[in-house]
């Protein structure tokens, strides 16, 4: 069953193709990324882009595309699309692409007069390694492939330039060759399961144009290095497996290789699968052993709060959560050393560790496997490292509220500055939803410690709960049906933001299921759309409908009106607190109408903002963990109601 797919229709538009993207990863931190024309429109983009241990981890494009030309007779055809500086395209393959399909694999199809011909991507699931298919499905006459390698060897957040230093020795291997541009760098490896010919002819292509940083404000063109090409006769019925790897692979058993790959990953038929295979996409395995969570592509690195946020939701839906459960226990140590052991808050991370009872409470909801009683003495040291303050950082006050102020940096994860050092929204003071999770993080260990007979914790720890309790609401109650969004001293804003939404959605709040209400009713009203919560109503004097242009001016838009999807799981479960099952059909709503997205953008995934204006306009990382795992939420509350109810709808 094809769930996403483009036809010759729309494919020829530049306008439109261009801006669909697609994206693979490995477990090995490798990815493939370009457009469903095969035209790289970002720096980040590549065929094979990996991390390298020896430059830190860090992620380098060493593929960057591969160009296939058929030689019909004397006269090639090329199937690649290239940009160069001044908006020129050569070659323009795009007007031979009749059809793109997700699956089973990215999959291209290209007719050249008589011949009809394919190519797959996809990518070992262990190792930095891209393999793609050519099948000629199609052909009157025999003919001969072209395949052209454009290597990097950069960086991702770099360009390179025309040069001196490159290495243009290559070595022959089995049935290929390898390049290794500059020193230090790992071998790339170029193999086919069958013997192709390589024609040394070294050229560098300049001024290569990458049109989605020039659209962000950075610097956008480069050259590419191109060492030959190689060639091969085909005719109809035949395929060719080309791998791309830092390893030299036995190429025997390429093509079923190939297939294994395929066969391993998840079916791409519908939405619910299609973000299963995204929530899979986030897991990076290290060289030391470790896992962790990538917040988003292609540059979001791993977070602890994006982690406890995405977490619960990436987990719904895997037949195998040994790997989530891992990237928990790797990610605790972590959490203690850097907010206990050094108290190594910064100017946005107050927060962070009281995510870590939101994930706790969400794993427990859907899990029952979640040993709990392991995790209670970090619970108790986190909850007493922040009564007992942090110098210049943040503090307990008399009321039990926390308290954070660090002149000029923001406080929370509305945390945008500008290259001036100015913070677009500080929210200084009593951050709503700081409190809120203040107040769940010690409910959560009152409870856990009750379950477990911790008397003591109980007896030193439901007093000041009480306290808090009656705090938050003497101090974020505003008296017209929702909650000041942050107050300082003698300033309280009443700014309409998410951040209260996320207070009434946590499994212990101090709110009346009223004030749960109005606030529903508000957030439903002024910041819900198609794609997400706002970060600030549209009412409001400071909001920003859109972000764009350079990255000053993006920062100063980024958390003024922008929408986030991550923020639909908690508008989801206030629904449901408050409505039930009578919430259905507005729960079922948010997911058709978030639905498209996953034929826009990057395909089959969702983005990491959007515009808070129409059309919504998909922006920043083009994948995001923890808006995925929103949407998996969504979806499974629905059908636990389904359930409930004995009804059935499918995603």
């Amino acid at each position: 069953m094809e769930y996403i797919t483009f036809d010759n229709t729309r494919l020829p538009n530049l306008e439109f193709s261009l801006f669909k993207e697609i994206l693979q990863t490995n477990r090995a931190g490798a990815y493939t990324s370009t457009t469903i024309t095969g035209c790289n429109t970002r720096k980040y983009h590549g065929l094979l882009v990996c991390p390298i241990s020896q430059f830190g981890g860090d992620s380098y494009v060493l593929l960057s595309s591969m160009q296939c030309s058929l030689v019909l007779g004397e006269k090639a055809f090329n199937l690649g699309v290239q940009e160069y500086y001044g908006g020129y395209f050569e070659p323009k393959g795009h007007k031979y692409l009749t059809a793109y399909n997700a699956a089973p694999t990215s999959t291209m199809t290209y007719r050249v007069g008589g011949v009809v011909f394919s190519q797959q991507y996809t990518l070992s699931e262990n190792e930095a390694q891209v393999m793609i298919k050519y099948t000629v499905l199609d052909a009157p006459e025999p003919f001969r492939i072209r395949l052209k390698p454009f290597l990097a060897f950069r960086s991702v957040h770099q360009l390179t330039v025309e040069n001196m230093n490159v290495n243009t020795h290559y070595d022959e291997v089995e049935n290929g060759v390898a390049f290794c541009l500059y020193q230090g760098f790992p071998k790339l490896y170029i193999q086919s399961n069958k013997k192709m010919d390589f024609v040394g002819m070294p050229d560098w292509y300049k001024g290569v144009e990458y049109d989605m940083e020039r659209i962000r404000g950075y610097q956008s063109n480069e050259d590419l290095y191109v060492p030959g090409y190689f060639e091969i006769g085909m005719k109809k019925g035949d395929s060719i497996v080309v791998s791309a790897a830092t390893s030299e692979v036995s190429t025997k058993n390429l093509k079923s290789r190939f297939t294994t790959e395929i066969g391993h990953r998840q079916p791409k038929d519908s939405m619910k699968n299609m973000l299963i295979n995204a929530a899979q996409q986030f897991i990076q395995r290290f060289q030391d052993g470790s896992v962790m969570l990538k917040a988003g592509y292609h540059w979001k690195n791993p977070q602890l709060r994006d982690m406890f946020l995405a977490l619960p939701g990436l987990s719904l839906f895997q037949k195998d959560r040994k790997v989530y459960q891992e990237i928990f226990r790797t990610a605790l140590p972590n959490l203690r050393r850097l907010y206990i052991e050094e108290s190594a808050f910064n100017s946005t991370s107050i927060d962070i560790p009281l995510w870590f009872f939101y994930t706790i409470n969400e794993l427990t909801r859907y899990f029952d496997d979640v040993n709990t009683r392991e995790h209670l003495k970090l619970m108790v040291e986190i909850i007493e490292h922040y009564w007992s303050g942090i110098p210049g950082k943040m503090y307990v006050q008399d009321n039990g509220l926390i308290y954070a102020r660090q002149e000029g940096h923001p406080q929370t994860w509305m945390n945008a500055v500008t290259s001036s050092g100015f913070a677009v929204t500080p929210r200084y003071g009593n951050a709503v939803e700081v409190n809120a999770l203040w107040y769940n993080a010690i409910a959560t260990t009152i409870e856990f410690a009750k379950l477990y007979k911790k008397n003591d914790i109980v007896e030193t720890w439901q007093p000041r709960l009480e306290k808090i309790g009656a705090a938050f609401l003497q101090t974020f109650d505003n008296h017209r049906g929702y909650l000041f969004d942050y107050v300082d001293t003698n300033y309280s804003s009443l700014s309409v933001r998410p951040n209260m939404l996320i207070a009434a959605a946590l499994k212990y709040s101090p709110l009346s299921k009223e004030q749960k209400k109005n606030i529903l009713d508000l957030s439903t009203k002024e910041l819900l759309t198609p794609r997400g919560l706002r970060s600030l109503s549209p009412n409001d004097p400071k909001y920003k409908g859109g972000v764009q242009g350079v990255p000053d001016e993006r920062a100063l838009a980024l958390h003024q009106g922008t929408s986030y999807p991550w923020l639909l799981g908690f508008w989801a479960d206030v629904m449901v607190d408050v409505h039930n099952k009578s919430g259905l059909s507005r729960l079922r709503r948010v997911v058709e109408e978030i639905e498209p997205d996953l034929h826009d953008g990057c395909v089959g995934t969702i983005a990491e903002r959007y515009n808070g204006n129409p059309p919504y306009q998909a922006n920043g990382a083009v994948s995001m963990a923890w808006n995925v795992a929103a949407v998996l939420k969504v979806i499974k509350i629905i059908e636990i109601i389904e359930a409930k109810n004995k009804n059935s709808w499918k995603f």
